[in-house]
């Protein structure tokens, strides 16, 4: 069987969690704005998130759940998700976006993954505190995969990388399949496949006896 390991934010959903959390905040231009910076190599992703992050401190926890509970997957996704459970492939989702969110988008479609690996917004005292923890800040999801290879027992060769930006590159690199997911122009040289839509992606699977 093949682990599939999926990006979230600009793959399997369209939401853009920080900038959910920054309108509740009245900071989501100043978060767009240090996104911005990032993608043009104007600060690490580490950074970008730290500064980020910092924003939103006192944010009330009841808000940033609010906010949690506007991401939702992409059309398909879940479809997607399930019939790749049922074939007996280990699914896992791969992002430096937030636990709580992709949770509640997985809750909505009423669909799971075998592994997710995800960063989080440290709460206390009923507010988020302004830091951000987690293994996808400084790692990178070349390392998580290969975590997962080991935990499952799963060659690299027989794993699936879906993704979209640039730290998406170092899974989509050491995968045995690297699909892209309207990638941006720098990702698409390394991809083997290029989809635009989840209905695209399950032929995909189809083509290759996955599903």
């Amino acid at each position: 069987m093949t682990l599939v390991a999926f990006d979230f934010d600009g793959t399997l959903s369209d939401s853009e969690m920080m900038v959910l959390l920054g309108e509740r905040y009245g900071v989501a231009d100043e978060i767009e704005g240090i996104t911005t910076r990032a993608m043009r190599g104007e600060l690490s992703y580490a950074e970008s998130l730290y500064e980020r992050a910092a924003l939103l401190e006192g944010l009330p926890e009841a808000d940033a759940r609010a906010a949690y509970e506007q991401v939702y997957l992409r059309p398909g996704a879940a479809d997607l998700i399930e019939r790749l459970n049922d074939a007996g492939h280990t699914t896992a989702i791969l992002t430096g976006g937030f636990t709580p969110g992709v949770e509640a988008a997985l809750d909505a479609e009423d669909v799971s993954v075998d592994h997710l690996v995800a960063n989080e917004l440290p709460v206390e005292d009923g507010h988020l505190t302004g830091d951000a923890d987690g293994p996808l800040i400084e790692g990178t999801k070349d390392e998580a995969l290969e975590a997962l290879c080991d935990e499952t027992g799963t060659d690299l060769a027989d794993t699936v990388a879906v993704g979209d930006g640039a730290n998406d590159l170092p899974m989509l690199k050491v995968a045995g399949t690297a699909i892209g997911f309207v990638p941006k122009p720098a990702v698409r040289p390394h991809c083997d496949v290029v989809v635009a839509t989840m209905h695209r992606l399950a032929r995909v699977f189809e083509e290759d006896g996955l599903l």
